[in-house]
This record gives structure tokens, sequence and C-alpha cells, in this order.
């Protein structure tokens, strides 16, 4: 399978969809009309970055540079971008 990530894609929220931190659950949520889903860890440190202008490669570099000591972190970061995507939790700009 072809990797539908490209590092020069640029993410948004989806409509419908806000990010935020969530104090009683200690932890970023997505919340959208069915529910909300807490978002463990890295996810929400990806999330948080989407801003409609950083590309994948952005994101990519700007969490290397924050978590310098975690090996394997791109293929982390891509995978969590696939998986939001396919949620349809965030939207291709």
């Amino acid at each position: 399978m072809e990797n539908k990530i490209q590092h020069s894609d640029v993410y948004a929220i989806a409509h419908h969809h806000r990010f935020q931190w969530e104090e009683a659950q200690q932890s970023y949520v997505i919340l959208f009309p069915e529910g909300m889903v807490k978002l463990h860890g890295g996810a929400g440190e990806v999330i948080k970055r989407l801003d409609a202008k950083a590309t994948v490669a952005d994101v990519v570099a700007d969490l290397k540079a924050t978590f310098p000591d975690a090996e394997g972190i791109e293929a982390d970061i891509i995978g969590m971008f696939e998986l939001a995507l396919e949620k349809g939790w965030i939207r291709k700009i």
C-alpha cells in the first residue's frame, strides 16, 4: 500500500471538529457532534501543530526538535496523520 501522507501536504482539523485541552481528562481531545476522542501522548502533540499552514515535513521537523531522543518518531508521526485522516479528524488543505 502506498503511503497517502506526503511531506508537502498541509492539514487542518476537520470541519465540525474541535481540538482542545480537556482539564477533566488531563489530555488533548477532539470534540465532534458524535462524541469525543481522547488523544494519548504524542497524538495531541501532532494534532496541536496542525494550523492549515504547516506541512507534514514542518510538523515532523518541529517534533524531532522538541523530542530529540525519541527514536522512530517520524514513523509514529506519519502513522498518526494516517489514523487521523482515516478517522476523519483532519482534512487536507
